[in-house]
Formats: C-alpha cells, structure tokens, sequence
C-alpha cells in the first residue's frame, strides 16, 4: 500500500461524492479560474465554502500536476488516502453479497465494477493486497464517485478471503466464460450468502479459487467476440445476482 498520507482526489463527481460520503479529511480544493462560473463547480463551490474547507483557484495547468490527469473537470481535492475498512470487519458484518476482485488489472475495470456494485447492491468488496490496483483517484473518478460509499477491504490474498468465506458458509460463485452453470440458471435460485468473484482479462481466476468454487458461473454469448469485457461481464452479473440483496 502507499505510504503517503495524503491524495489528491479528482473530478466533479468525486468531490461532490466525498463531500456527501464524509469519510475523508479534505484539506484544500484546488478549482479552475476558467471554468469558475460554471454551473456545477459553482455549487461546489458554494459547498466547499459553507464547509470552511480551503480554496485556491489556479490554472489547468495546475491542476493536471496535482493529479497527473487531465480529465479533472477543473477540480482537484487534496484528502486523506481512501478510508479501507477490514476484511474482518466486513466478514463479520455477514452481508448477504460479497465480491472479490481477482487479477483484475486495470484500474478503469475497477473503477467500472466498483461503479456497478453499487448500483446492484454489492457494497461490500475485497481487493487483494496484490495484483489489483488499489482504489486510487484515478479509480474513483472511472466509479464516478460511487467508491467513496463502499466497504473494501485490502488486507489479505484473494485465496485466503475466499477461504474464510467458505468457511463462513457462502456459496462461492465464480465467473469464468468456460462456467458450466449459466447465470441466469443460479439467478433462478439466488443463494442466501452470495460471495461472487471476478477475474481478469488477461488473467482470470486463480485456479485455487476455481477449486473450492461452488458454482462456476458464465454468461451466454451469441456473438462473435471471443469474451465480454471484465467490468461488462461483471455488471451483468451483479445485476442478476444482486435482486433481493441487503
């Protein structure tokens, strides 16, 4: 994990996110000179202000430095790191859906699955320690905000939290094109303690979680193209799995 203490958080979604979530320490907003009488940065604005948060208006310029991006939207906040919560924490909690990301490489698929699972009811996630990108900016911004709600944790390997969820008696679905169940069959009989698991592109589920996976789990294509894109897939999953979720 990062050693730094703080981030710098961009985006207008984001910062409205952040600001709503109220999970992270905002120390300074950093807006556009340019795009300042806009409408939703003026409502920023307006919040940052009544909040007594720090503000510097600056140029563009300025603000791709800070985040080293240029989709900024002329926003950048200066915050505390993402607030993780513990896979202990979350286990305990006994939520009804869990997914766990594995392999899952690029950081625009994981902010794309963290953005559709919210939306379907998947709030709490685990990412392992490695070989998943952490929930940087760059990932809350592809959520659209929608990460600075959830419960992830980051604290172990994606083997061992599968582990324990077979433990605590949740049946493990893994999505994998070559699943001999199809979705829509297990959607039909929604298990009470769903823990899903996504894979990567480039490289899918670990054969160890493919082992003491309860179901193998693929979604029914009819065209030409060899395998739905990993967040793509992973939406399509979350929403037929996700009905009747708490």
């Amino acid at each position: 994990m990062s050693t730094a203490s703080k981030e710098f958080l961009y985006g207008l979604n984001p910062a409205f996110e952040a600001l709503r979530a109220q999970r992270r320490q905002i120390n300074t907003a950093y807006l556009s000179e340019v795009s300042a009488q806009s409408g939703r940065q003026k409502v920023l604005f307006e919040k940052l202000e009544s909040l007594g948060i720090e503000i510097i208006w600056t140029d563009k310029g300025r603000l791709h430095q800070l985040c080293g991006a240029k989709e900024h939207q002329g926003v950048v906040l200066r915050t505390s790191l993402y607030p993780y919560a513990s896979s202990k924490e979350i286990f305990a909690s006994q939520p009804q859906r869990l997914l766990l990301l594995d392999n899952v490489e690029d950081p625009h698929n994981v902010g794309a699955i963290l953005r559709s699972a919210d939306v379907f009811g998947f709030q709490h996630v685990l990412i392992p320690s490695k070989g998943v990108p952490e929930v940087y900016p760059s990932v809350v911004k592809v959520s659209a905000g929608a990460a600075e709600y959830m419960t992830i944790a980051r604290d172990s390997s994606a083997n061992k939290y599968a582990q324990q969820a077979l433990d605590q008696g949740y049946h493990i679905a893994a999505l994998d094109a070559k699943g001999n169940v199809d979705l829509t069959q297990l959607g039909q009989n929604i298990p009470e303690k769903l823990f899903l698991v996504i894979g990567g592109e480039d490289r899918s589920i670990g054969q160890y979680i493919l082992n003491m996976a309860t179901s193998i789990v693929s979604v029914e294509q009819r065209g030409h193209v060899n395998s739905l894109n990993a967040s793509v897939a992973a939406s399509i999953a979350m929403f037929v799995l996700g009905k009747n979720s708490c």
